[in-house]
Parts: C-alpha cells; sequence; structure tokens
C-alpha cells in the first residue's frame, strides 16, 4: 500500500502534466484558427461546421431514456398533440395554456418547454415536459412567450416577448425574471439563431421587415437593418425604408410594366455551417435573405416559393430545408402552394422543390435523429407533414387546430439553443 503522500504526489504530478498537455493542446488549437467562445459555452469542436455535433448518431447521454415522439403545439386548441413517428399516430393529446406556440428543448437536453403566449391576453405561461414520459407539468406564469432561445452558456433562458418588442432573460428552471433587453426598432421580434462563438444574436422583425443583431455580452441591440429581395438596388431600398404604409406591390422606378415587392416579413434564421452568414426566411418575399454576420449586410436573396418560414439544416451540415408555407398572409387558406424547397449550403443554390400533393401549408419543425425525416406543422390544414429526404415523398397526420413549432425528439447534439430544436 502506497503512503497517502506518494499518491498525492503523483496525483499532482499527474494534474501539472494534464493541465500542461490542455493548455498545449488549447494553444495548438488557436493556432489552428479554433474557435474562442464566450465563457461557459461549449467549445466548437470543428470551426467549418458548426453543426457537426448535430450529425446522426452523436446522442448526448443527457438524452437517455427519452420517448421517441414528434410533440405538436396546436394554438386554436391549446393543446398539444403527441405523434409516435414509428406508427404516425396520435398516441396522447393534452391541454396546455393558452396559444401553444413552439415547444422548446431546454439548454441542459433534459425538458421540452411549451410556450404558450396567449396572444392579446394577460396570461402567458410555459409547460414543462418529461421526454422520458412524454407528459407534462404545471405550467409556469410567464409573459408573452412566443418563442424561446437559451444563452449559449446555458445561465438564461431567452423569453422572446413579441408584443411587449423585448427580450426577457429568465432562470432556465424557475423562468424568474433576471433582465431584459429592449428591441423598440424590432416589431415582431420572434424567431433567432447565434454567432459560432456565441457573442452574437440575429433576432428577425417580422413586422418591421428588419432584422436586429445583438451583442449577448455587452447585452445591447448593435444594430437593426432592412431586408429585402432587391437589397442590390439602392433605389428600390429608398423606397422600402420610407415610413409609412405601402402597397404590397409598387411599379418599379427603373423598369418600365415590371412591379417591385415592397414588403417584407422575415421569420425564421439559420447559421452557415462556418457561422460567417447567416439565412433568413421571408414569407412576403418567398425566399431566403442572406446576411454578411461581420459587417451586418445583406448580401444576397435566394427564391424558394411562396411564404417561406422555416429553416432546418440536414443531419450532415451540407443542406438547408426551408418550409415554403404556402401563403404571404399570417392566416391563410388550406391547401395553398406550400412547398419544401431545399438549399445547397456551399452553392447557395436552390437544388430541389417538393410540393405536397394536393396543396398544404408547411411550417415549423425539424429533422428526425438520423436525418432520413423532415417533420413540419400544416399550419392552416390542421396536420403534421413527414418528408423523406432522400424523395421528399410525404406522408401526413391529423392533429388539433392549427399546428405550429413542432419539436421532434431526441435529436443529436451537445446542447440547445432553443426554438424547435437549434442545437449544437
Amino acid at each position: 500500500m502506497q503512503p497517502t503522500h506518494t499518491v498525492t504526489v503523483h496525483c499532482m504530478a499527474a494534474a501539472l502534466m494534464l493541465a500542461g498537455t490542455a493548455q498545449a493542446q488549447m494553444q495548438a488549437s488557436t493556432a489552428a484558427g479554433a474557435v474562442v467562445t464566450v465563457p461557459g459555452m461549449p467549445p466548437v469542436p470543428d470551426p467549418d461546421n458548426l453543426y457537426s455535433e448535430t450529425a446522426a448518431g452523436k446522442l448526448s447521454p443527457a438524452v437517455a431514456g427519452a420517448l421517441q415522439l414528434v410533440y405538436v403545439p396546436n394554438r386554436a386548441s391549446n393543446s398539444v398533440s403527441v405523434i409516435d413517428p414509428a406508427t404516425l399516430k396520435v398516441v396522447a393529446t393534452y391541454a396546455v395554456g393558452v396559444h401553444p406556440q413552439h415547444i422548446v428543448p431546454s439548454w441542459d437536453l433534459k425538458t421540452l418547454w411549451v410556450a404558450n403566449n396567449a396572444e392579446g391576453r394577460p396570461d402567458g405561461s410555459m409547460t414543462p415536459i418529461d421526454p422520458r414520459t412524454g407528459t407534462p407539468g404545471p405550467s409556469i406564469p410567464v409573459d408573452d412567450p412566443y418563442n424561446v432561445y437559451w444563452t449559449p452558456d446555458g445561465r438564461h433562458a431567452i423569453v422572446v416577448a413579441e408584443a411587449l418588442k423585448r427580450l426577457d432573460f429568465r432562470d432556465p428552471v424557475t423562468m424568474k425574471l433576471a433582465y431584459s433587453i429592449a428591441t423598440p426598432d424590432c416589431a415582431g421580434i420572434n424567431h433567432a439563431d447565434f454567432s459560432i462563438d456565441g457573442r452574437y444574436s440575429v433576432f428577425t422583425c417580422e413586422f418591421g421587415g428588419a432584422i436586429t443583431k445583438i451583442d449577448m455580452v455587452n447585452r445591447q441591440v448593435l444594430a437593426t437593418i432592412k431586408v429585402s429581395r432587391h437589397f442590390d438596388r439602392p433605389e428600390v431600398m429608398e423606397i422600402v425604408a420610407r415610413p409609412g404604409r405601402k402597397p404590397r406591390h409598387m411599379v418599379d422606378p427603373s423598369v418600365p410594366r415590371s412591379m417591385i415587392v415592397t414588403h417584407s416579413m422575415p421569420q425564421d434564421v439559420r447559421a452557415s455551417p462556418d457561422g460567417k452568414t447567416f439565412y433568413v426566411a421571408d414569407m412576403m418575399a418567398d425566399g431566403v435573405h442572406v446576411i454578411d454576420l461581420a459587417s451586418f449586410r445583406q448580401v444576397g436573396f435566394i427564391a424558394t416559393g411562396v411564404g417561406a418560414h422555416g429553416l432546418y439544416p440536414s443531419r450532415d451540415g451540407r443542406k438547408l430545408y426551408v418550409a415554403n408555407r404556402g401563403s404571404n398572409k399570417i392566416r391563410g387558406r388550406p391547401r395553398g402552394p406550400g412547398s419544401v424547397s431545399v438549399i445547397d449550403f456551399a452553392t447557395r443554390q436552390v437544388i430541389a422543390n417538393w410540393p405536397i400533393p394536393g396543396g398544404g401549408s408547411p411550417d415549423m419543425g425539424n429533422v428526425n435523429a438520423d436525418g432520413k425525416y423532415l417533420w413540419l406543422s400544416g399550419r392552416y390544414d390542421n396536420v403534421v407533414y413527414r418528408f423523406d429526404t432522400a424523395t421528399g415523398a410525404v406522408d401526413q397526420v391529423k392533429v388539433g387546430r392549427e399546428p405550429h413549432g413542432l419539436a421532434v425528439w431526441p435529436l443529436p447534439g451537445r446542447y440547445s439553443l432553443g426554438h424547435t430544436g437549434n442545437l449544437r
């Protein structure tokens, strides 16, 4: 049996050796261009692909025991439908709060939160779901939780209080308010994504035709810019920037007998694999804006389909699925020209388009764990769609009224940044 002091010396030596090795690895990584993240945020293993840890098969130990289910918030039914993906059957339906909008995996992947924003009412709430049982717990009163994200370090929930034009930073378990960031120039603030290092976030301003960039470290809004499919035409952008109401279409000042789209309604937003550009779906412009994060300027536009709305990366991080809702209106009609477009991240080109036979209204959801299926709510058709990502073939499941931001669970990844499963 070794003397205690010998073991202590050996442990200290081992610790120093490990510390030296870790420091050397860190220096080597920095020299190789590793990403320096904000304190508390997990490291970025691959600077060229921030989705590297969400590939098929990379399930975290934190999701062990989670049931394989699809959770669908039915906004107009004040309920959640639970689908068994193996049978395509609804296996449970339970009441939640008023106007459930999105189902959001927690940062630690152990809870699913239903955001019930109670539009126009003071009784907003959030309902926790235990993914090991698929059942809800007691709701917690929360002001206007239209959507929910998490700070990259996991310390706070970011409740997107859309009607109040602010972001409320809350305790991720109790939802007690810690502080807020006002966003007065971002009307209809709703969806977001984060820079590869966690320092910045980009939120869309649905009713302002704009996006806003926020410094997460210094807790302040840095800039808000208009987006447009005519971003590269100054004379059109001048018209777009004018105050007051404008018709959706106007006569093109430069091209006789042609029209321009003046309105924008930005929706979901996702970062490119290298984190340098952000893609913003726009349900008025019928496509996706491309934003350079460093300069915070629009550098491109990709036409996709009517009512571009939700954005979801493929499991290999090479493609971006765009849910085209089939309408430019917030309250659209059933069986519209809904579809899914597939964008190649490398070329920024649409490489496939999958229409829904008979029409539909694909909205929000996610890609399943192995990447074989894309699940989306059918907002105006009271169904859920399951797209085969190899063929574009579609299956449908009947759910409640006005399904919105569904969550597929479990998913690969180390931690969640919010929404319907923006994992990294």
